[in-house]
């Protein structure tokens, strides 16, 4: 049980941060200009993708700077020539322009690298176990993954609130249009943000695609899950987005190593009252880690329920 326990800690706070780094850039985004990029876990996979490919020719730490870089890169041009001539008409067009994007990125994405996964390795000089417990080897990779996100979110943490750069976000949230009368210019400080918002969700491809599988869908079976984040933390709270992502990896991560049914429980205190047969009987025995995947979207129903603005949100609309 204390093995479980560490392990899956572990586990559920690097999912967690994980799920931070592209929240984060999610959230920024729209606290600034107010869209849900439908499109952001289609940069997290093109920064896997373009890990893997700079990899092949200059290693896997030229790859975990370069790669970012240039979907930050192409996430400003983004900005600059598509979502700002669509923002004006908007909010549907602008999800919808999103929408589109993600299923552009992933056609390109299959055309390039083709449907099967990749061959995206763990660097050799992390290819080991960092640690043992209770005979359970822990990859020294996934401790680097933990590292790197717990540098970038207090990182992000120091420039938004310790910085030049940072404040003039932080107002331009709030106060675009003040902002702009002190000589600001507010359209290079959206597309900075945005570019960044991208970028920070390439770095979590870069990372998660030697531990996971690098392949075409990836950005399908993240993206919704990263919305139940930003929801159930609050709509435009960084705070909310990080609390979200801790809670929701330990609470994923947990549920899916649990085997456990109502019927073992009532079994292990002397109870055997099964239901027969019907849909009772498969509510009866199904397990905790047979529904650990919806888990996350019943806790999105309950904090909506109780507190529509998420745990730490408080813009209406």
């Amino acid at each position: 049980m204390l093995e479980l326990l560490i392990i899956s800690t572990l586990n559920g706070v690097l999912y967690g941060m994980l799920l931070f780094l592209m929240a984060s850039g999610l959230t920024l985004i729209f606290s600034m200009m107010g869209v849900l990029n439908f499109a952001h876990a289609s940069f997290y996979m093109l920064g896997a993708f373009f890990g893997y490919q700079i990899s092949k020719f200059t290693g896997f730490w030229v790859g975990l700077v370069a790669a970012p870089v240039v979907v930050g890169g192409i996430g400003a041009l983004v900005e600059r020539y598509g979502l700002r001539n669509v923002h004006r008409h908007g909010h549907v067009p602008e999800l919808l322009f999103t929408f589109g994007l993600a299923y552009v990125i992933e056609e390109v994405v299959q055309m390039v690298w083709g449907k099967l996964p990749v061959d995206y390795r763990v660097p050799a000089v992390l290819d080991f176990p960092a640690f043992t417990v209770f005979g359970t080897n822990y990859p020294a990779y996934k401790l680097f993954m933990l590292v790197i996100s717990v540098a970038i979110f207090i990182a992000l943490l120091v420039a938004l609130t310790r910085t030049r750069v940072g404040l003039i976000i932080q107002a331009a949230l709030t106060h675009p249009n003040m902002v702009a009368m002190l000589g600001h210019d507010v359209p290079k400080v959206f597309m900075l943000v945005f570019g960044v918002g991208t970028g920070l969700a390439a770095v979590a491809g870069v990372i998660a695609g030697p531990a996971l599988v690098t392949q075409a869908n990836m950005a399908g079976l993240l993206g919704p899950i990263l919305f139940v984040v930003v929801v159930v933390g609050g709509l435009g709270s960084l705070t909310g987005a990080f609390v979200a992502s801790l809670l929701i990896g330990l609470v994923q991560t947990f549920a899916i190593s649990l085997d456990v049914s109502v019927a073992t429980v009532f079994q292990a205190i002397g109870i055997d009252a099964a239901p027969s047969g019907g849909v009772l009987g498969d509510l009866w025995t199904v397990t905790i880690a047979q529904i650990g995947p919806i888990i996350p979207y019943l806790l999105l129903v309950l904090v909506l329920i109780a507190r529509p603005t998420g745990l730490l949100g408080n813009r209406e609309a």
